[in-house]
């Protein structure tokens, strides 16, 4: 979307998204037909990095924050560990992989703020090390939506990873001109309210999976 609105010629190449809902949701968004894939049986050969002189390859990555998350049990991202934050490292794997020739220009990274916490420090310092060894230079900071124009106290840690000798500067903060009640729609349609017993179930569900805590 960013580069979209920026106006940046580019093409979305390729998506790894296990989740059938949110991968089309991503078709949706970005008029694309990639199918879900599994990152755990996903190889290098599968991204199709090609033609390195001919074009820039941008590569944005997360993991899921269930286990990093003060809502969730702080499992951690260990290196096989096994926690569905650990799949982090199935991104190590992808990048070992490729060739050299074949390693994407920039790598972006977006997860909650604590993947950085006490706790998980250390692993994250393990994977900002396995980037700089392969070439990357590496520049991370925690951004807050409510400070780039979006009406929403959203914490995010973001990390820039360019092959190369490079500096970075993340965009300063600026003023924010709305507020929630700009954005909200004035008539909502029934089918968007969960009833009592629905939201009752989904919050069991969300304790039983471990996704929040009582």
């Amino acid at each position: 979307m960013a580069l979209k609105r920026l106006g940046v010629d580019f093409e979305s190449y390729k998506a790894v998204e296990f989740d059938e809902f949110a991968m089309k949701s991503y078709n949706s968004i970005h008029d694309t037909n990639f199918p879900t894939m599994d990152i755990t049986k996903t190889h290098a050969s599968d991204l199709e990095i090609v033609d390195k002189d001919k074009y820039e390859y941008i590569m944005f990555y997360s993991f899921p924050c269930t286990d990093l998350s003060l809502a969730g049990r702080q499992a951690g991202m260990s290196r096989d560990s096994g926690t569905r934050s650990g799949l982090l490292w199935e991104v190590e794997r992808l990048l070992k992989e490729l060739p050299e020739e074949q390693l994407p220009d920039v790598l972006i990274m977006e997860n909650v703020p604590q993947v950085h916490s006490e706790k998980n420090l250390p692993d994250f310092e393990d994977w900002i090390d396995f980037l700089r060894k392969l070439g990357y230079s590496n520049f991370w900071q925690d951004l807050n939506a409510k400070d780039f124009g979006v009406p929403q106290n959203r914490d995010r840690c973001f990390m820039i990873s360019m092959l190369g000798d490079y500096e970075y500067q993340f965009p300063r903060p600026i003023p924010l001109e709305k507020v929630i009640v700009d954005v909200l729609e004035d008539e909502v349609d029934e089918k968007f309210f969960i009833r009592s017993e629905k939201a009752k179930l989904l919050i069991d569900q969300l304790i039983k999976d471990g996704k929040i805590e009582e």
